[in-house]
C-alpha cells in the first residue's frame, strides 16, 4: 500500500465519521422538536453544528472525489 491509499482510508474513515455523526445530530433535532416545549437556545446549536459537520462532510468529499472538468 502506497501512502496515496493511506491517506485516501483515512479520509473514508473520516467522512464515515462524520456522516454518522450528522445522522445522529438529525436525530437529535427531530427528538428535540417533537418536545412539546423546546429549548430554542439548544436547538439552535444542534442546527449550527450540523451545518459544521455538513461544511466538513463537503470539503472531505472534494478531497476524495475531486471534480475534475477536463
Amino acid at each position: 500500500m502506497g501512502i496515496e491509499t493511506n491517506i485516501d482510508d483515512g479520509l473514508r474513515t473520516r467522512l464515515a465519521l462524520k456522516r454518522q455523526e450528522h445522522q445522529d445530530l438529525n436525530q437529535a433535532i427531530h427528538a428535540l422538536a417533537s418536545r412539546p416545549t423546546i429549548d430554542q437556545l439548544q436547538m439552535q446549536r444542534l442546527k449550527k453544528k450540523k451545518l459544521m459537520l455538513k461544511d466538513e462532510i463537503k470539503a472531505l468529499e472534494a478531497k476524495l472525489f475531486p471534480d475534475i472538468i477536463a
